[in-house]
């Protein structure tokens, strides 16, 4: 556990000692307003609730979390530093964990942020607070789902460019995997079988189920197991690229 948490710290205090992590926050937040209150027409419903929030976090995820992400383990590649990370008596377990619990808290305190748009939403009316907790749980999830593909895209290459486009590629075919246009492209030759198991890797379909404030095990499974698959898939690559 140790290892794990020394990586954890060197990875998180990374992010605050540009002033890129300050960049992200605010601009992550501005957009997420410009979202909620125009796109959302946060006002015009009449309703206080934060659903026009939340439902623009896949498409704001898509992109921002990749941007963090794809320094992981590019950055360490290209700079020569990784020979000295695995050289560490550190497990390759604690290395992949504790960059990605550092990411995942870093997206977190940016998520915890918009907490004035709670605090608005209770000072107009009389929100269903159970349901707006379970939308932020929800998506402190699908961060960490995307921040796990985004990880791995990282260990693919030494270039965070192709490890963003890698990332957001990844994540935009999970996000869209349950369209009724993906799915009626399926539909006329595959088996059932093959569309509902493409319909249930949808990030849309989980994440729009615990924002109506309804927290389903099979969606907090869905998530954290996608979680554990990409990591470890991130400490296979890393291991491969090791011995090559």
């Amino acid at each position: 556990m140790k290892p794990m948490l020394a990586v954890l710290r060197r990875e998180f205090s990374g992010y605050f000692s540009t002033p890129v992590a300050y960049v992200f926050i605010v601009v992550f937040l501005f957009t997420a307003g410009i979202f909620t209150f125009y796109l959302g027409q946060f006002f015009d419903r009449g309703q206080a609730d934060l659903k026009s929030f939340f439902m623009f976090h896949p498409w704001l995820y898509l992109f921002f979390l990749p941007a963090i992400a794809m320094r992981l383990w590019a950055e360490e590649r290209k700079a020569g530093t990784i020979e000295l990370l695995l050289t560490l008596p550190i497990p390759l377990w604690a290395a992949v964990l504790g960059k990605f619990l550092a990411a995942w808290a870093f997206a977190g305190i940016a998520l915890a942020l918009t907490f004035p748009l709670w605090l608005t939403v209770n000072w107009l009316g009389n929100p269903d607070n159970g349901v707006i907790l379970a939308g932020y749980i929800g998506s402190f999830l699908m961060a960490g789902a995307y921040l796990a593909i985004g990880s791995c895209m990282s260990a693919v290459t030494k270039n965070q460019v192709i490890a963003f486009v890698l990332s957001v590629l990844v994540c935009f075919i999970f996000t869209v995997s349950g369209a009724p246009m993906v799915l009626g492209f399926f539909q006329g030759w595959a088996p059932t079988l093959i569309v509902d198991t493409i319909a249930s890797f949808s990030f849309l379909a989980h994440f729009n189920a615990i924002t109506e404030g309804v927290i389903d095990v099979r969606d907090l499974v869905f998530f954290l197991s996608l979680i554990a698959v990409w990591l470890y898939a991130n400490a296979v690559i890393v291991d491969l690229k090791k011995a090559g």
